[in-house]
């Protein structure tokens, strides 16, 4: 495994590369990660410059959606099926645990459901902070709930921008 750290809004996040593609997007004191032991620093690999240079346009507004080779075999099977289904949540918009479970096509999955959204190793590009309680709460995310309201509130600002006549984005 490699690794590479880049700098965001939302503190250091620890970016991890497998031969197989990305593999885990930490916070700082991300819930359930295990630590860098036996991993390499590899601040020239390609797959983590592309991946802080795709979140680093995420956090400038200027993107919304991400181009990686995901590595997502960390997961069981039902994990992976719920965190493919993450990247289909639309950019600054919210879904219930609930909702997720029925578009999994499973409805009563829905502790499940969150127990895997709750493991999701590939924070932000596979976006699990979209995630929330079916009565509006923001619960559980290994990134910690600052952070999960900082998201939030960035793509609900960013999406009340218009692109401007120049390309960029203007109030």
């Amino acid at each position: 495994m490699h690794y590479l750290y880049t700098d965001s809004p939302t503190g250091t996040l620890l970016l991890a590369a497998s031969a197989q593609g990305l593999s885990g997007v930490y916070f700082p004191e991300h819930r359930h990660f295990k630590g860098i032991a036996g991993w390499q620093a590899a601040p020239e690999h390609p797959l983590l410059l592309a991946a802080a240079e795709q979140l680093a346009g995420y956090f400038s507004g200027q993107r919304q959606h991400f181009d990686l080779p995901l590595d997502l075999s960390a997961g069981t099977v039902f994990q992976q099926a719920v965190w493919r289904q993450l990247a289909r949540i639309p950019y600054g918009q919210t879904l219930s645990y609930g909702q997720l479970a029925q578009q999994l096509g499973n409805p009563a999955a829905v502790r499940a459901v969150g127990a895997a959204n709750g493991k999701n190793p590939l924070s932000i590009i596979l976006p699990c902070h979209r995630v929330i309680a079916g009565n509006g709460a923001l619960t559980g995310y290994a990134g910690g709930l600052k952070n999960k309201q900082y998201l939030l509130n960035f793509e609900a600002n960013m999406r009340q921008l218009k692109p401007s006549v120049f390309g960029g984005f203007q109030a």
